[in-house]
């Protein structure tokens, strides 16, 4: 850049000499130089916005009306699951109420559910919200926010399974859905002589079951109740396995979203709106 200004300067300053050569006053070829050098600054003044305009920053995340993107596994009703071409259910209704207040549209990505935390260690994601419970090795790789609901892992067998409690697993074929809550309760039973199937998704497990290929399915209770509900033959043991909390994961060390996030919960459950939604979708029993 500083080589072309160099060059037209001189070409600006050989046209003034010529222009005084050809019998023009000193003032004139003072003004032909004076254009010349303004031409040159102009020039130099045009380049520079252009560069400023093609280096300007993108968005970065969390900047004022960046879009806040979810990743989830829809897979898992009655928190997230497929209607018609939506993806809809309670973790995308509290999300999109918590975006509102954070003055920022939504956007979810339907995904696997082991892929949930990579997504957002990588920076894709803002945020998971996918009945994600909070539990240690989780903490390891990601931060959650304040728990926004309960929930409990329960366990689904034939009507005319042996099966009558979480002790009767042992030595069982138990199906669960990869990466959950369920696959890593159940992997605790593999010291008992169980062994564990996994499945991309939850309900893949209830089908091999009800075809004879594992004896059980360990899975959170209201996806449960929903596929006990769709299909005959089959119910849900009282005794739980486990009862849990469920959060909003986020990426470690992203505080400002985190509190942004946990701000937005608190009010709404002081509005009430957090329950309306979850009762919404789960009715009282």
């Amino acid at each position: 850049m500083m080589k072309k200004q160099i060059s037209v300067l001189f070409m600006a300053a050989a046209m003034a000499g010529l222009l005084t050569a050809c019998g023009s006053s000193s003032g004139d070829a003072g003004k032909g130089a004076t254009t010349a050098a303004a031409a040159v600054e102009t020039t130099a003044g045009a380049s520079s916005e252009k560069k400023e305009e093609t280096q300007a920053p993108t968005t970065q995340d969390g900047a004022a009306g960046a879009p806040l993107i979810m990743v989830t596994n829809a897979e898992f009703p009655p928190y997230e699951y497929h209607d018609g071409g939506e993806i809809v259910g309670i973790d995308v209704e509290v999300s999109q109420a918590i975006a509102e207040k954070l003055g920022r549209t939504l956007e979810i990505e339907d995904i696997a559910f082991d892929s949930i935390i990579p997504e957002l260690q990588s920076g894709k994601a803002d945020f998971g919200a996918a009945g994600m419970t909070v539990d240690e090795d989780r903490l390891k790789n990601v931060d959650f926010s304040d728990t926004y609901t309960t929930a409990s892992q329960v366990i689904i067998v034939k009507d005319d399974s042996d099966i009558a409690g979480p002790d009767d697993l042992k030595g069982k074929y138990i199906g669960v859905q990869l990466g959950t809550t369920g696959d890593i309760y159940a992997s605790d039973y593999e010291e008992e002589g169980s062994t564990i199937e996994r499945y991309n998704k939850g309900f893949e497990a209830v089908q091999a079951m009800m075809q004879g290929k594992i004896d059980a399915v360990v899975i959170d209770n209201e996806p449960a109740k929903v596929f006990v509900s769709q299909n005959q033959g089959i119910k849900i043991l009282d005794e739980a396995l486990t009862v849990e909390e469920y959060a909003i994961a986020v990426k470690k060390g992203n505080t400002e979203l985190l509190e942004q996030i946990n701000k937005a919960l608190a009010e709404l459950k002081e509005s009430g709106e957090l329950q309306a939604i979850i009762d919404k979708y789960i009715s009282a029993e």
